[in-house]
Order: C-alpha cells, then structure tokens, then sequence
C-alpha cells in the first residue's frame, strides 16, 4: 500500500505534467482537403471557427464566378512572410525568391470551415476563387499547378500557409481543386511551378467602369470581352449565360499566353455597332454578376 506522501508527490508529478501539455498548446490550425489537424485546443477552434470539420461548399458553385488568376507584380510585406516560423513543433523557412521553383507531390484543398476567415496575408479566404496554401513560397505569388492525374492545369495566387503535413506540397481552394478535377476527394498528385510576374504579364489592360464616358465605336463595331477563363467548360456556360441576354454574338477565343504558355479561354460579345447598345449590354452583365465587360481589339 503506497503511503499519504507517495501519493501526494504522484499527485504533484501528474498536475505538473498537465500543466505543461496544457502551457506548450499553440492557437492555430492546419488544412487538408476536407480533414483537419488540428494543434490549438478545442475551446479556441469553437470560437475562431463556426463548423468544426472542414467541407466542400453548401452552395452550388457557379464556374462563370471563377475569376482566371493573371500573374502580376504585387508589392510583398512581412505579413504571412516571417522566417523561420514553427508550426507544431516544427520550423519552416520562407523562399528568398520562387525564382525556378518546381516541385510534384500530393495537393489537398480546403473549404467552407475557412471560408471568410483571414488568411496568413491578412486577406480574407474565398473558396470560390483560385487560390492557394504553400509552406515556405513568398506571399502572395503564383503557381501553375497541374493534376498528373488528368493533367488539367490552371494557375492560383498564393496566399495563406500551409498544409502543415509531411506528405502533402500544397493546399488549395475549394474553387481551384473543382477546376482541377479532384474535389470531390482528399488529394491529387500534382506538379507546381512558379509563375514569376513579368512586366509585361503586370501591363495586361485592367477592366474598363461601367460608368466610364461613352467610347468610340469602329466602323464594324466594338468587341466586348466578359470573362476568361483556363477551363474550357467554365466559358462554356458563361457563354450559354451571355446568349440568353443579348442578341448579338457571343464567342470564345481561345489563346496561348506567351509568358506563362497557359491557353486561356476568352468569352467575348460582338460585333456591337452602338455606343448605346455597348453600354446597355455592359450594364446587364454587371446587374447579373456575370463580371466587368471591356472594349477589346479582336
């Protein structure tokens, strides 16, 4: 039988330990694809987070809402760039520079539990846009990442950290993983690369306002361009979406960008003949939520 001063000194060991395990738990939290690890206590994950366990979208997702991701030059500061940083025991190191940075392994995605919370950039996560997770990238950045499952490729803009597992190089959005074809699962093995930004990748022409002044109209009409897209089938259904409203032809143009050699699906309105029709058309898009319409040289 142990004695009363046994007991306590057990006692005390036990409390000691506790206290320790309960001092070394970090607030934080991991992504995989629908799972979750999760190194912060459970009460600070019901607070920070509505839904415990990581999912796809309640909501149908709409492919003409997927925005294609061009690669600019966009100033970096030290928010989400600090190094080293540690993460459930271990330390990661950000890139000096992606500069030729190409790496294959298995990709997961995260979803609607981190859906309008910040993201280690300080902006605010939307699964419905291609965007990305990546340990040790400057942010934000870009990345082509290609499925070498059905080899669909498209590019994100990096802007959170992690997924803090051994076995996995990249998480990405909600919206980027249906585009690539493996939502509706856990992983994927894929190949990333880095897309530095060019000058003239960042010189691309910006949308033009709806309430801009009224533009001159060429003598066989004005090319309106709507939305562009890496998958084929996303300007598919904005195209289906666009004849329902106007008369006028509605095509898509299918180019190789010359600095990232993506081919990219322009979904286009015209010829369009009248400064007024133009801006009633423009006018319409924008009332649908269908994008920003702009002049374009065909």
């Amino acid at each position: 039988m142990l004695s009363v001063s046994s007991v306590l000194r057990c006692t005390t060991a036990l409390a000691a330990v506790l206290l320790l395990a309960a001092c070394s738990s970090t607030p934080g939290n991991t992504r995989s694809g629908g799972e979750e690890t999760m190194s912060a206590s459970d009460r600070y994950q019901a607070t920070r987070y509505s839904i415990q366990q990581d999912r796809g979208p309640t909501q149908q997702l709409d492919p003409a809402q997927i925005r294609e991701v061009i690669p600019v030059i966009e100033s970096r500061t030290l928010a989400g760039n600090k190094s080293p940083y540690t993460v459930n025991g271990q330390t990661y190191r950000v890139m000096p520079s992606e500069a030729g940075y190409r790496e294959r392994g298995f990709a997961s995605w995260y979803g609607e539990k981190f859906h309008g919370h910040k993201t280690s950039n300080g902006e605010i996560y939307d699964m419905f846009q291609l965007s990305a997770a990546h340990k040790s990238m400057p942010i934000p950045g870009f990345l082509r990442v290609t499925n070498l499952e059905n080899q669909r490729s498209i590019v994100v803009r990096v802007n959170d950290r992690g997924p803090f597992h051994s076995d996995r190089i990249i998480d990405l959005s909600y919206a980027a993983a249906y585009m690539l074809g493996f939502d509706t699962q856990g992983t994927a093995m894929v190949e990333v690369e880095a897309i530095v930004p060019t000058l003239s990748a960042a010189s691309l022409p910006a949308p033009v306002p709806v309430a801009a002044a009224p533009e001159v109209v060429p003598a066989t009409g004005a090319i309106l361009q709507v939305g562009a897209f890496s998958d084929l089938n996303a300007a598919e259904q904005l195209s289906s979406r666009l004849r329902s409203m106007t008369t006028r032809p509605v095509f898509i143009r299918s180019v190789v960008i010359d600095d990232s050699r993506q081919l990219v699906h322009r979904v286009r309105v015209g010829p369009i003949p009248d400064a007024e029709e133009i801006a009633s058309i423009k006018a319409r898009v924008v009332a649908a939520d269908l994008g920003s319409p702009y002049t374009v040289r065909e």
